[in-house]
């Protein structure tokens, strides 16, 4: 006999999901909608809708996930009646992918920090090495372009340095989509690369590091004031990738902000007003999380606590030779296909991450 009964309860996620809240959401924001004046501040009301729109996706995954629950229900009754044993095979396979599916969207549900639905600024700098490293940096950016686009994810290159003989300096993008940096924090720290460098002629094997900062993109944050005697502002023209230069006139955008250090880089567009107001939202977004970060680490010296992920740490080692291995350093998620891991296969350590901290604060 084929048990799909304990799955009713499995959706109810261990009451991740409130489906009669999620249905009062949705009211609440149609009743915002239907106000007069709602389209008076267009970019108010587009959030609005993006956050209606985020909860009816999450109710209608959920609505089909019942369905197929119940299809496979049937489906289970009817291979017992019949004691048909291609049917009950079938019913079989029905439930690991419907359980693959309910594993997948609790994932989602996962995401619940105050910033996770946002957008990612996503930046890479390689480390010491020159050619090596700065050529790694740029197998991660491909990497990560192909993990936004598999994903659904739109991507913006805000900043563009070239490597002196290939690869780059630095890069800065823009993930556009819904949880976009609740995803992508799995992602911070250092990356380390081993394998048969082939700018060595001596066929030697080398090490390299790249780091990988992520925080969302914040437009507006009142707990941040960002004073404009505190900031020195450069531009420069900008140059694309390989070298190209964009336009003729000095687009780009440098900001400094002096207190804290942090420095920002912008040229995405030909237009260096636009360039300055993209610069702004990522010096916001970059003293935001910096603020997180210290208050964190106030509660885990409060709490007596050692953080095992220090920021800046080695999170993950890819290994090309003398064997083939992706592992992850805090979750022990590990992958030998390492060809599938550079072509943007990133989500098995995104789920392990996000699964490690739900543990970690369950405990």
């Amino acid at each position: 006999m084929i048990y799909v009964k304990w799955l009713p309860n499995y959706l109810t996620l261990g009451g991740l999901f409130d489906l009669d809240l999620k249905r009062e959401l949705i009211a609440n924001f149609e009743e915002k909608m239907s106000a007069p004046g709602f389209w008076d501040d267009n970019e108010s009301a587009q959030e609005v809708i993006s956050e209606m729109n985020a909860v009816k996706g999450a109710v209608d995954d959920y609505l089909e996930l019942q369905q197929e629950h119940d299809d496979a229900s049937l489906m289970a009754e009817l291979a017992d009646e019949e004691d048909d044993e291609s049917l009950a095979k079938e019913v079989t396979e029905s439930v690991k992918k419907l359980v693959r599916k309910i594993e997948a969207f609790e994932l989602q549900l996962l995401l619940d920090e105050p910033y996770d639905s946002l957008n990612a600024i996503l930046e890479l700098h390689p480390g010491a090495g020159g050619t090596e490293s700065q050529d790694w940096g740029e197998m991660l950016l491909r990497m990560y372009r192909r993990w936004a686009e598999k994903s659904g994810f739109k991507v913006e290159v805000m900043d563009y340095l070239a490597g002196d003989e290939a690869g780059i300096k630095s890069v800065t993008l823009l993930i556009k989509g819904h949880n976009a940096y609740g995803y992508l924090k799995a992602e911070k720290g250092v990356h380390r690369l081993v394998r048969i460098s082939p700018f060595d002629s001596s066929g030697r094997r080398h090490t390299s590091f790249v780091s990988c900062d992520v925080v969302p993109e914040i437009t507006n944050d009142s707990t941040i004031e960002i004073r404009t005697e505190d900031l020195k502002i450069d531009t420069y023209r900008a140059s694309g990738a390989g070298g190209q230069h964009i336009n003729t006139t000095d687009s780009a955008v440098r900001i400094t902000h002096l207190p804290s250090g942090v420095v920002v880089t912008c040229q995405s567009e030909r237009s260096q007003i636009k360039n300055r107001e993209h610069a702004m939202t990522m010096l916001r977004s970059k003293l935001v999380e910096r603020k997180i970060e210290e208050e964190r680490k106030q509660l885990d010296e409060i709490r007596g606590e050692q953080s095992e992920i220090a920021w800046g740490s080695q999170i993950r080692s890819y290994v090309f030779h003398p064997y083939s291995m992706v592992k992850d350093h805090r979750t022990s998620v590990e992958t030998g296909n390492i060809g599938a891991v550079m072509d943007g296969d990133l989500d098995p350590f995104i789920d392990g991450f996000l699964r490690s901290k739900l543990k970690i604060e369950v405990e």
